[in-house]
This record gives structure tokens, sequence and C-alpha cells, in this order.
């Protein structure tokens, strides 16, 4: 299988497929860091980064923000001093997408 990082995004639609259990428990693994919640009954993923300072955050923000204009999918991103929280999800299906995980990936690799 390859990994996340490999694949990119694609586009969606609102009939576009939410990932199934089973493809959860393939994915996961692959960005352990991540955490499945639920938020306004809508399952994401979510991840704090933590840095030395918000300079540094900010710069892992805009780094973030940079790739998620290359792959077409936008994370909602809340920047602190000495952390930067990332929460993915796919709006137009209002729930989780394989593009989720991809973008999870390729942001644990920045």
């Amino acid at each position: 299988m390859a990994t996340l990082t490999t694949e990119k995004c694609t586009a969606c639609r609102r009939d576009s497929p939410h990932v199934t259990e089973k493809e959860i428990a393939e994915l996961k693994p692959q960005i352990p860091e991540w955490t499945i919640l639920e938020r306004d009954n809508i399952p994401r993923l979510e991840r704090v980064f933590r840095f030395a300072n918000f300079a540094e955050a900010l710069a892992f923000t805009n780094r973030v923000g940079a790739l998620a204009e290359d792959e077409g999918h936008h994370p909602a991103l809340l920047t602190e001093w000495g952390r930067v929280t990332v929460t993915l999800w796919t709006h137009k299906i209002r729930g989780l997408h394989r593009n989720d995980f991809i973008m999870a990936a390729k942001i644990d690799r920045l």
C-alpha cells in the first residue's frame, strides 16, 4: 500500500463517499498523532503541534496554508503562542474523506 504522503487530494462533491470504519482502521495508523473527534455532529481529525514561541507557530501555520493551497484542501487552523491546532474534515460531505487523511499525513511531514 502506498503511503498517504504520495497521494494527491481529489476534488470532492456532495455525493463523495465518507471513509468507512474499515478504511479508517487502515488509514489511521499512518497518522498516529491525530485524534478523531466529533464536533457539531461532524467527525474530524485534529492534532495540536507545539512550538517554542509564536513566531515558530506562525511559520508552521504559513507552511500548512501553502500546502493546503497546493492540495486544494483547507484545514481549520488555530495559531496561538507556542501551538497550532489543525482540524481537518471535508465540508461538502460534513465528514471525513480520504483527503483528510492525506492532508494529515502531509502536514505531519512538514
